[in-house]
């Protein structure tokens, strides 16, 4: 699936999606919809930047993905708002990278080998990123709620963020001792505890620091057991 053709498309789409569409345009599209000047200013950069990478070569291929990628970028306009703002944006880049992979295959057709995307090796990475993310969210929180109570909660915070937080520093964390690069879990345990240390020792409350300090530990000592296990399962499949 990976072609010549197909990476092309993808970079001729991220050219036209990210790298030259501003959030001023982005604004003026969400307010004038079909009327909107940067809409079509939108499609011309992306016309631009697949005849430069096709060169003409695909006159099929151009005209397929200009016309589907302006009716998807319309139809998202006519239904975004503020509730499924986000949900109709992956709708929408998940349309487009569709259209790109049937537009590769009508040129060069290929098969997708199901048996190897349900592979041991597959399922088990997938068994442990859920388990490293989520799973471990909800084990840390009871191990730890036992002090909840003990702990000012009236501090100014966005809802959420803590729980994302620490899924991503757990994923980092199995990604980097997956890797062998033990020298960066060292380095974001740093960084974090820079960030962390003005916010605790502004606050002067030992019975935070202390409870902060229990969940971090919590979090990369799960995920470094964890990148540790799948390690030595690994070779097993």
């Amino acid at each position: 699936m990976l072609t010549p053709l197909f990476l092309k498309l993808i970079l001729a789409h991220l050219i036209g999606d990210f790298l030259f569409q501003s959030d001023t345009w982005v604004k003026h599209k969400k307010q004038y919809k079909i009327t909107s000047k940067y809409l079509y200013l939108h499609m011309a950069i992306h016309l631009l930047a697949l005849i430069t990478l096709l060169q003409f070569d695909f006159t099929i291929a151009i005209i397929i993905v200009i016309i589907s990628h302006f009716i998807i970028d319309v139809i998202k306009l006519y239904l975004s708002n503020k509730k499924n703002e986000r949900f109709l944006f992956v709708i929408d880049q998940l349309a487009h990278i569709l259209v790109l992979i049937g537009v590769s295959y009508y040129y060069l057709p290929f098969t997708i080998d199901v048996a190897q995307i349900f592979s041991p090796h597959i399922i088990l990475t997938c068994i442990f990123v859920i388990l490293v993310t989520y799973a471990f969210s909800v084990c840390i929180k009871q191990l730890i709620a036992p002090w909840d109570i003990q702990i000012n909660t009236d501090r100014k915070s966005i809802d959420g963020a803590g729980k994302y937080i620490g899924m991503l520093e757990r994923l980092l964390v199995f990604g980097f001792v997956v890797a062998g690069i033990w020298s960066a879990v060292g380095f974001l345990i740093a960084a974090k505890s820079v960030f962390r240390f003005g916010d605790l020792t502004s606050g002067k409350d030992r019975k935070l620091t202390e409870y902060v300090l229990i969940g971090t530990l919590l979090s990369f000592g799960l995920a470094i057991l964890a990148g540790v296990v799948y390690n030595m399962l690994l070779p097993m499949l």
